[in-house]
């Protein structure tokens, strides 16, 4: 054997690590270790695809590696901290996950609340000290420019910044716009 040769079990710890670390859809975790074999040893890289197929195959048959409950979590996650619905989707794509998974999640999350990016855009002006929570005099179009760059839909944007203060921001967040 070579120096340059990838052995399962190295690719084995390598898998580990990073899941003891991070959470992970299979696509990702894929992606991971290929990009790895390739800073270690770019002639390895095409043999070792067979062995991280059937690494990522085992890990989902394990329960180690579930991307719905991946999505699930990551979906709650991006929402809390004000990512909008447009937003979130996008992340979980570039993480790949497939289209069906993401829309099961995000439906997960319709249960839960009414109007979901009402709710995101509420935590968004939190987060961005927006509309209530605003330091200084409004720009309106500066404003309504941060909600867009967010995803969010002009509606929902003039929703939350209509708010005269930041009790009826957070009423908002909880019921279904009328």
């Amino acid at each position: 054997m070579s120096g340059n040769e990838i052995e399962p079990e190295l690719l084995e710890r390598w898998a580990i690590a990073y899941l003891a670390r991070y959470a992970s859809s299979a696509e990702n975790l894929r992606r991971v270790l290929i990009r790895r074999v390739r800073r270690h040893s770019s002639e390895a890289a095409q043999r070792a695809t067979a062995m991280i197929e059937s690494l990522v195959a085992r890990y989902q048959e394990a329960g180690l590696l579930d991307d719905a409950a991946y999505a699930a979590g990551r979906v709650a996650s991006l929402h809390r901290r004000g990512d909008s619905l447009r937003v979130i989707r996008a992340r979980l794509a570039a993480k790949g996950l497939a289209p069906e998974v993401v829309a099961d999640a995000l439906s997960g999350l319709r249960a839960t609340a009414p109007h979901p990016d009402l709710a995101a855009a509420c935590a968004f002006a939190r987060r961005r000290r927006l509309g209530p929570y605003r330091l200084r005099a409004a720009d309106p179009d500066r404003e309504l420019g941060a909600f867009a760059r967010a995803g969010f839909d002009r509606r929902v944007a003039e929703a939350v910044l209509g708010c005269a203060d930041i009790e009826a921001l957070e009423a908002l967040a909880r019921n279904e716009p009328t």
